[in-house]
């Protein structure tokens, strides 16, 4: 049960953000506009959950992708999304959690 509420949510294996972001990995905000105005991870692109499906010609499918959210439940279902259509994809959880792996 535990597991199957971990795929659901987009948890896996934890993977090192920082060396991935070092590496090149693009940071999907899947935040509405309004809350990615309020704070974000510094060179993150704003691409909301709802627009996601219609907008996949905007991310770089060479690219590793780390997505995330407020809390990381949109950053999982997003990770769903993103994997089913053939990118490598790791849900970062919040966007404060992403936001202290990036170098200032």
């Amino acid at each position: 049960m535990i597991q199957f509420i971990k795929n659901i949510l987009g948890i896996g294996p934890k993977v090192d953000l920082g060396e991935l972001i070092q590496n090149g990995a693009v940071i999907v905000d899947v935040r509405t506009p309004n809350e990615f105005k309020s704070g974000n991870v510094k060179g993150s692109i704003n691409i909301p959950l709802d627009a996601l499906m219609n907008n996949l010609n905007k991310i770089d499918k060479n690219k590793t992708i780390i997505t995330c959210c407020a809390s990381g439940a949109r950053s999982g279902m997003a990770k769903r999304l993103l994997k089913t259509n053939g990118y490598e994809v790791h849900n970062g959880g919040s966007w404060t959690s992403v936001r202290n792996y990036v170098k200032h």
